[in-house]
């Protein structure tokens, strides 16, 4: 049917539908609904040529390109996200023709509408862009430790904040000022809602200007039970993979308010600390006589020891007329500080000791469990495995050399000892 006549089709329908047809389509619904349909069938136009068409174009232009930032663009969806700029636009300049001047308020509503959708795919594109500049930092040496993530965070935060109250404003047909005035009252509110984001806004601040914590540092929270490297730093939580390669998630304003270590001093050191003692039983700490200094001569690490302190104490017994008929009078050598001599001289021979770092091997105060000999030094080694490796060689050398010197190693009583005990006594 052309122009309300009717067709041959239409002379099988009732009179009534046929009449009711007629007025239908002269009416100005029918108007209306074509109207809209047009509008619609535009819009949607606009976004399928917009998408698959501009955008796919963009995208080919940009694989091709040398360049490599820009494909970051391609892969946070940021031309995506403006296609949607299109069919609002639509909107916005076809309020005109829906509506015309006998509905300037629902023409403004459209207009208005349009607006804020023009707004939020705005602000969702500025959203993929700065996800864009957070890896392309993450990507460079010079920021790749800096909470990029976080200050990205802060920004979308303002963004969105910006976005509502102008949004809001555009609906009511209000200015954003007015708005904003009235956001004073709600400032409790809001400060209890973004309580957290407002106390990582300010510790992230602090973090990157205090350069206490980084991507990749090894921190320890024992509050938290987060034991491990930091894999990222974001405005409210920082991700920890622990050794036992679980995630900790950490309150990022935990690092100002709660006590924590950072192990990047270490490695930055080029060294790692070996902190161990062995405890040596008391009992078995004696002086040393003639026949037992000419034994351990054949030591090589520690001839020169042995010759420099035995002529240091032969001259000094000497000057001062001691009666070495008894063994507590004048100085001698114990096989303890012998021992601890070799210690030493091992260490500095040990190509895995860093020689210019403290260099420490000392006597701990002697108690229930005998006399501790403690190592102090670092390993040139700070890789786990390699680091647990050279602290077991080590000790595994000195207590098998212990008995060398007349010493014992300390250990408690087992349950086979007071079985071997017992067994005596009967």
């Amino acid at each position: 049917m052309q122009n309300g006549e009717i067709t041959p089709e239409m002379e099988l329908l009732p009179p009534s539908a046929v009449s009711w047809w007629e007025g239908f389509v002269q009416s100005e619904t029918a108007e209306w609904i074509l109207t809209w349909s047009a509008v619609f069938a535009a819009a949607w136009l606009a976004n399928f040529l917009t998408k698959r068409v501009l955008v796919r174009v963009v995208h080919l232009l940009i694989h091709r390109s040398k360049v490599q930032w820009d494909d970051l663009l391609v892969k946070h969806g940021v031309f995506v996200r403006l296609s949607h700029l299109a069919p609002a636009l639509v909107f916005y300049y076809a309020s005109n023709v829906l509506f015309g001047v006998e509905n300037l308020a629902w023409e403004a509503f459209v207009m208005r509408a349009s607006t804020v959708w023009m707004i939020l795919a705005g602000a969702r594109s500025a959203g993929a862009f700065l996800d864009c500049l957070v890896e392309l930092a993450g990507n460079r040496k010079a920021t790749r430790d800096k909470p990029m993530g976080s200050y990205a965070q802060v920004i979308k935060l303002l963004i969105w904040l910006t976005v509502f109250i102008v949004a809001l404003g555009i609906m009511m047909d209000r200015s954003p000022l007015v708005l904003l005035t009235g956001l004073g009252a709600m400032t409790a509110v809001i400060l209890l809602v973004f309580k957290d984001s407002i106390l990582g806004f300010v510790a992230s601040i602090q973090i990157a200007s205090y350069d206490m914590v980084r991507v990749g540092d090894w921190v320890e929270l024992p509050k938290f039970g987060a034991d491990g490297d930091v894999v990222e730093i974001s405005l409210n939580t920082v991700k920890i993979q622990n050794w036992d390669k679980t995630i900790s998630t950490v309150p990022t304003y935990a690092f100002m308010s709660d006590s924590f270590k950072n192990w990047r001093g270490m490695s930055e050191s080029g060294g790692r600390r070996i902190k161990r003692s062995i405890s040596l039983d008391m009992g078995s700490v004696h002086l040393l006589n003639q026949e037992e200094i000419s034994g351990l001569r054949d030591i090589q690490y520690i001839q020169g020891y042995l010759e420099k302190k035995s002529n240091e104490v032969q001259k000094w017994n000497k000057e001062n007329g001691v009666n070495l008929e008894c063994p507590v009078n004048g100085r001698r050598l114990t096989n303890l500080g012998t021992f601890r001599a070799y210690v030493e001289s091992y260490l500095r021979n040990h190509p895995q000791i860093r020689q210019d770092m403290t260099f420490l091997v000392r006597q701990l105060a002697p108690g229930p469990e005998g006399v501790p000999i403690e190592i102090y030094v670092f390993s040139a080694e700070q890789r786990w495995s390699y680091y647990e490796a050279i602290i077991g060689d080590i000790f595994d050398h000195l207590i098998a050399v212990v008995p060398e010197f007349g010493l014992k190693v300390y250990q408690r009583p087992s349950g086979a000892d007071i079985s071997s005990l017992s067994q005596r006594t009967q």
